[in-house]
């Protein structure tokens, strides 16, 4: 499944890949596999990045279209 809120959110804030991935500590090639729908996201991975964005699983998830937590 791919998430482009995952995409969206890392580009609105200015970041690259590698800057999401250090903070996740994983490789810059894994987190692209999450943007890009070829790697499932560890649910540890998901709740620390809705955490870093202030925002809801859900939201990230695309299952809502709010944002708030």
């Amino acid at each position: 499944m791919y998430f482009k809120r995952l995409r969206d959110m890392r580009e609105d804030n200015d970041l690259k890949q590698a800057d999401i991935a250090e903070y996740l500590g994983i490789a810059q090639t894994v987190y692209s596999r999450y943007e890009r729908g070829f790697q499932t996201i560890p649910v540890e991975h998901l709740l620390k990045l809705a955490d870093y964005y202030n925002v809801s699983t859900d939201y990230l998830l695309g299952r809502t279209d709010n944002n708030k937590q």
